[in-house]
Parts: C-alpha cells; sequence; structure tokens
C-alpha cells in the first residue's frame, strides 16, 4: 500500500508539465537539477537553527540588550489562590462578570479582588520584555543576512530583470550551487519557526502565522520538487526585503527609542505594501501564472503553486490591513495613550497602536505600585497599611 501510495504521490502529470519524465531532471552533461531528496537535510538544518538561536539569544542578544537599556517592566504577581488558579487553568483567562461574582463568594475576595487577582495573573503569562527583544534580535539578523544573499543569488541573474527568463528552458534548468544554498536554509528556517512558535512570543494572529509558515514551506517544498527554483528565489528575496524592517523597529520599541522605532516602521510600510501588494501580485504571480501558459498546457503543479501563492497573498492582505490602520493612526495623530507601534508609553505621546500586540494590562497598575512603595508588601491583593488595617474597595 505505501509502495501505491509512492507512486501516486510522485505521478509526473502531478508535478511536470505534459510530454516530461523525471527521466529528463536526471544530471547529465554537467547539469545538476533538483531532488527531492536535498530536502532531507532541512530537518537536522532545522533543529541546528534553534541551537544557534539559544547560543545568539544569551551571547548575543542579551548584552545587547544591556547595552540599549532595555529595562523589565515590574509586574505584581497573583497571590496563589486555589480556586482562582483552577478556574484560570481550566475555564478561562478572561472570566465574564458573572463568573466574577461567582469566584468572589468561591474564594473569599471581593469580587474587585477577583478581578485584579486575573489582570495581574494574565500579566504573569506575557512574554518578558527581554524576550521579546531577544526574540526581535535573531529574526533581524536572519531577514536581514537572508535578503543580503537572495540578491546576491538572483542580482546578476537575467530572470532578475527580465521575468520571461524565469521559464525560458523549463523544466530543463540547471540548479545552481547558490540557489541550493539558499534554498536549504531558507527552508529550515521556516521548519525552525515552526518548531518553536509554541515557545515564541504569541500575537493575536498566531493562528495566520501558523498558516504562513505551513504554506511557505510547502511553497518551498514543492517549488524545488517541480524546478520551480527561479521563481522561487526571486519571492523568497521579495518576503526577505521588508520582514528585517520590521523586526528592526520592534528592538528599538523594547529600547524604548520611540522616533528611531516610528521612522523605521514608516519604512517598513512602505516596502511591506509595495512589494506585497504590488510587485508580488503584479509582477511574480503575473509571472507564475501567465508566461508558463506560453510554454505549455495547465497541470495540477501549475495550479498547486499558484493556489498557495492565493494563500500567501491573503495573508499579505490581511497583515497589510492592520499595518494601514496603524499607519493611519500614527499619520493623522489619532492614536490614543499608552504602548504603541513602537511601545512609547504615555498619553502625550502620538503613537499607533500594535494591532498584532497582546498588549500588557495597566489598569490601575500605577496606582498600585505607588501603594507598594508607600505602604510595603501587598497581602491578597491589597497593600497593609502602616497603621495595621487592610485598604478596603
Amino acid at each position: 500500500m505505501f509502495q501505491t501510495l509512492y507512486s501516486y504521490f510522485w505521478w509526473e502529470r502531478l508535478w511536470l508539465p505534459a510530454n516530461l519524465t523525471w527521466a529528463d531532471l536526471e544530471d547529465r552533461d554537467g547539469r545538476v537539477y533538483a531532488k527531492a531528496a536535498d530536502l532531507y537535510i532541512t530537518l537536522p538544518l532545522a533543529f541546528l537553527f534553534l541551537v544557534v538561536r539559544h547560543l545568539f539569544e544569551t551571547y548575543v542578544a542579551t548584552p545587547l540588550a544591556g547595552l540599549l537599556n532595555v529595562k523589565e517592566k515590574i509586574r505584581l504577581k497573583a497571590t496563589p489562590n486555589p480556586v482562582l488558579e483552577k478556574f484560570y487553568a481550566t475555564t478561562t483567562k478572561h472570566p465574564k462578570q458573572a463568573d466574577v461574582e461567582t469566584l468572589s463568594k468561591k474564594s473569599g475576595c471581593t469580587v474587585r479582588q477577583v478581578e485584579r487577582w486575573f489582570r495581574r495573573r494574565r500579566n504573569q503569562d506575557r512574554p518578558s520584555l527581554l524576550k521579546k527583544f531577544r526574540e526581535a534580535s535573531w529574526r533581524f539578523t536572519f531577514y536581514l543576512l537572508a535578503f543580503i544573499a537572495g540578491m546576491a543569488v538572483i542580482v546578476d541573474k537575467p530572470w532578475f530583470y527580465d521575468l520571461r527568463e524565469v521559464w525560458k528552458g523549463y523544466p530543463i534548468q540547471s540548479m545552481l550551487p547558490s540557489q541550493y544554498w539558499y534554498y536549504m536554509i531558507e527552508l529550515s528556517f521556516y521548519w525552525s519557526l515552526l518548531f518553536s512558535i509554541a515557545s515564541d512570543v504569541k500575537r493575536k494572529d498566531f493562528k495566520e502565522q501558523i498558516i504562513h509558515h505551513v504554506a511557505t514551506i510547502i511553497l518551498i517544498s514543492f517549488s524545488w520538487f517541480a524546478n520551480y527554483i527561479r521563481a522561487g528565489t526571486l519571492i523568497m528575496a521579495l518576503h526577505d526585503s521588508s520582514d528585517y524592517l520590521l523586526e528592526s523597529a520592534k528592538m528599538f520599541n523594547y529600547a524604548g527609542w520611540r522616533n528611531t522605532c516610528n521612522n523605521i516602521f514608516i519604512v517598513f510600510a512602505a516596502v511591506f505594501i509595495i512589494t506585497r501588494l504590488v510587485i508580488l501580485p503584479f509582477w511574480i504571480m503575473h509571472c507564475t501564472v501567465v508566461y508558463p501558459l506560453d510554454l505549455y498546457p495547465a497541470f495540477f503543479g501549475y495550479y498547486f503553486f499558484n493556489f498557495m501563492m492565493v494563500v500567501l497573498q491573503s495573508l499579505h492582505i490581511f497583515w497589510a490591513y492592520l499595518i494601514i490602520r496603524m499607519a493611519q493612526k500614527f499619520i493623522t495623530g489619532k492614536a490614543r495613550g499608552g504602548w504603541g507601534a513602537c511601545g512609547a508609553k504615555g498619553p502625550d505621546l502620538d503613537v499607533v497602536e500594535d494591532e498584532r500586540s497582546d498588549r500588557e494590562e495597566t489598569d490601575n497598575s500605577e496606582e498600585e505600585e505607588e501603594e507598594v512603595v508607600k505602604n510595603g508588601p501587598l497581602s491578597n491583593g491589597h497593600p497593609v497599611l502602616n497603621n495595621n488595617h487592610r485598604k478596603t474597595d
């Protein structure tokens, strides 16, 4: 049965145009072609990326955070409470008002004490500022190096300037060593992102991120199998062109460099929209949808590749919508006070709210921190006053 499924999976009509077979893509006469077995190396490379990331975050990103004065915000911990903890872990982190009143009776706390406990407990689970900075530093470093490497791979190729050259002689197109390593490194990195996504900083678009990583892995792998390598290198370099700008903006965000972050964000928004909403659909996708039909009839691989491109483009439109909302608030000065797109804190700062961030709740936090300083430690969510009486709500 396994052999039957294997035969169906590698059926030539799924992957190659009519009248072509896998024998046509066997190495000969100095020509080297992509092979499915080449991609096995990406899994151990992905785990190597995780090791390198850990070393980078420990020995590079953490000292850099210290130099940039990245400071953790003081978080008040929730007082241990078995009743509230069980509800938090098994039911919901955001109880409704009726649940709050029920929990108040069960736990012996006031309604306000329960609300404050859940607010602090949620804040405890949120990633620290240092964790965010380290993650952004790692991604910034990779995306920047990948973009430089990608441009080095394609800038001297004729298909970089004339997209019709992408399909010249397809699929009998020899693979270059630079293309091989560019593919292996990019695919390995996205595998590593998928492996680490559960432990990385979670944002509101967590599900979309998973879809993006899976779609990217499938698209890169399929383009390798079907020898869509010229188109694949263009697409990967195009994506890397804006990602490092976003990660650098995040780094300056966490370091508190408000103006620098805002300026980089505007540049990022412009590059993202130009590359993902203009160049990708009107140049690259036009190249992958229209030009191949001049050479051969449409086949399954043609439809599948372009379907995955549509999935990615749909995600780009979703993210562009969020970016435009943020940019609009920034330009019109209608952003509300608080942590913005670049993390500026304070009601007098015209910054943009980060639509993707899971913001830390700060309701009454300033008041509570002042109480800690003035009145000493907290007990059950309330400060003990100097006259040994508890402050009531």
